[in-house]
């Protein structure tokens, strides 16, 4: 048998398109010199099977296909006694490289033939043992291992975990692996959030890290230390819904990290993916529990809506890999499953943690645990205070908000630098579900100026007092302050009786401007949950009103509760919060239809 591609596409390893391309890439190349059958597969036959296999390689979001690593496998696709023996690695390579559709790296045709394309396994799995030793604490499979194994042999790959997991800590060593991989060419990386705090965090965790994972000089100097948001990556042009890097103008990377993507929406997921190098590697980050994005479209969410399995095939090569024991599934609804990766342990909240446990309450939909959870017996990390007359806000909170934003302000008046303001300043923060009414943010910013001028920490006789925290609300690209930036009103050196509103860039830099020349903007000692993402504080004060409220869902309580790394404190009714807890956000999206619901016409696709 000459042609194995039906007998790959009886057995659905092939489909429609696969076979389609194959024939087209013989026809392309047959009208440039005749292709000879010759002995056994032949210029055509080893043209169109390795066509074929590129084709479905990519459909299962892998970057190329190992064509030697096949041939070793044919005998677990075809049986003990196949039809079909593929030829020795070396001849089908000599046919391929015979073929006028096929050229070297460098060279513009249909396909490419490239020694470097293919993964070093025996260098990955040593690369992995070395980069991801096994935790003690650690109880079933190490995730962060998986998901590294999973980034180095994917084009795409999806990372989702709570908070603690260690998602940032493995794409540093995904990004080693994949230097380790990239042969004599350096890597292209680039590293971006949806927000200048989202990224902003990306950079100091990846500076931070990067020294100790203890790589040569070379591969060290290809992973980035800079972030920056998708729209400045992506070029933004003022008063424009369009980016200059488009599919005719894709961006200059081999890999790209995107962090937060929860926060994304779906038309900006769609542009950055359409800016992306067909070559590329896209690596997602984020939590699919958190609230989905304020713009249309819930991208994380639909994209990780089957995760958590793996096809048994690629389960298998993920084990030898990585020699992590892992758990069986029968069945795959998309080839994306593969990609997609849950790290279910966190570090940073323990078997003892009433954050954790919290947290796995309010995403289970446990409203009776969770209420008891926070309401029972006394813990550190959560605590409860039943408020249910508006009235009743100024004496409850005053406590709290003077204690947790005395730190910030005492630095201010006694004239640390900006950046130890910054610090202090997010180490608390007031978190409601609502802008308006006597529960959300616009009272609760009132409030908390009250609390704090009461307590003599403040003074609000002038508007731009010192210590005033200001959000923006309305991008200002000439200015470089967008919607999201926080400032805080300080002296200005050099005159120090004016005062100027000091921003802490994603690069760590500092920079001020004059109150007047602010864009749109609110005081912010409170704001909305979906204002926070992005951002962790070690305490957090969440207000829920007294009442039902569309907003109010299981997302929110739970991206409120894990901006907390210390403490988190809720004060409302538990009927309501109970309600909440119940209550999931969802929104239509033809995204998750495509992925992961649609039927697949004729059975082949």
């Amino acid at each position: 048998m000459n042609d194995p591609l039906p007998l790959l596409y009886e057995r659905s390893l092939l489909t429609d398109l696969d076979l389609h391309f194959a024939r087209l890439m013989a026809r392309l190349a047959s009208e440039n010199s005749p292709l000879p059958l010759g002995e056994g597969l032949g210029v055509r036959g080893a043209l169109e099977l390795a066509a074929a296999l590129a084709s479905h390689a990519t459909g299962q979001g892998d970057i190329c296909v190992n064509l030697r690593q096949w041939a070793r496998r044919w005998t677990l696709v075809a049986g003990e006694t196949p039809a079909f023996v593929p030829p020795p690695t070396s001849e089908w390579l000599g046919n391929l490289r015979a073929s006028p559709v096929v050229g070297r790296p460098g060279q513009r045709h249909p396909l490419v033939l490239d020694r470097r394309g293919r993964v070093d396994e025996a260098r990955l799995r040593a690369d992995l043992d070395r980069l991801f030793p096994r935790h003690p604490q650690l109880i079933g499979p190490d995730w962060q291992k998986v998901a590294a194994a999973v980034a180095a042999l994917k084009r795409v790959c999806v990372i989702s975990g709570g908070p603690g997991t260690g998602k940032t800590s493995t794409v540093l060593k995904i990004l080693a692996l994949l230097t380790g991989q990239s042969g004599e060419r350096p890597l292209r990386i680039a590293l971006a959030a949806p927000t200048g705090k989202a990224a902003a965090r990306l950079q100091e965790a990846i500076r931070a890290a990067k020294p100790t994972l203890g790589l040569e000089p070379d591969r060290l100097a290809q992973i980035p230390e800079e972030a920056s948001t998708l729209h400045r990556l992506l070029g933004a042009r003022p008063d424009s819904v369009y980016f200059r890097h488009d599919c005719d103008n894709p961006l200059p990377v081999d890999v790209l990290v995107v962090d937060e993507v929860s926060m994304v929406g779906l038309a900006l997921m769609a542009k950055t993916v359409d800016a992306l190098p067909p070559a590329a590697r896209l690596i997602l980050l984020g939590d699919k529990d958190q609230l989905a994005s304020v713009e249309a479209g819930a991208a994380l969410g639909d994209i990780c809506f089957g995760g958590g399995r793996f096809s048994p095939e690629f389960r298998a090569r993920l084990a030898a890999l990585t020699g992590e024991s892992l758990p069986r599934s029968r069945t795959v609804g998309s080839p994306l499953a593969d990609a997609i990766v849950l790290l279910r342990h966190s570090y940073r909240f323990g078997a003892a943690s009433g954050i954790g446990a919290l947290a796995r309450a309010v995403n289970g939909g446990k409203s009776a645990e969770a209420v008891a959870l926070l309401t029972g017996e006394p813990r550190e990390d959560i605590a409860w205070r039943t408020l249910a007359d508006p009235a009743e806000l100024p004496e409850q909170l005053a406590e709290a908000v003077g204690d947790g934003f005395a730190p910030y302000l005492h630095a201010a008046r006694e004239g640390t630098g900006p950046a130890a303001v910054f610090e202090r300043f997010n180490q608390f923060r007031v978190l409601t579900a609502l802008r308006q009414g006597p529960f959300g943010v616009e009272a609760l910013n009132r409030l908390c100026e009250a609390a704090l001028r009461d307590r003599g920490l403040i003074q609000t006789r002038q508007g731009w007092y010192l210590g005033r925290p200001v959000m923006i609300v309305r991008n200002d690209y000439n200015l470089r302050l967008f919607n999201g930036d926080i400032g805080i009103t300080l002296p200005d050196p050099d005159e120090p009786e004016r005062m100027r509103v000091f921003f802490l860039g994603s690069d760590g830099a500092l920079r001020s401007f004059a109150p007047a020349r602010l864009p749109e903007h609110e005081t912010v000692y409170a704001m909305t949950v979906h204002k926070s993402q992005g951002s962790e504080f070690d305490r957090v004060l969440v207000v829920t009103p007294n009442a039902p409220s569309p907003v109010l869902s299981r997302e929110l309580v739970y991206t409120a509760l894990t901006r907390a790394k210390q403490q988190a404190a809720f004060h409302g009714l538990s009927a309501v919060f109970a309600g909440a807890v119940e209550r999931r956000l969802r929104r239509s999206s033809g995204l998750r239809d495509r992925l992961w619901v649609e039927p697949r016409a004729g059975g082949n696709r």
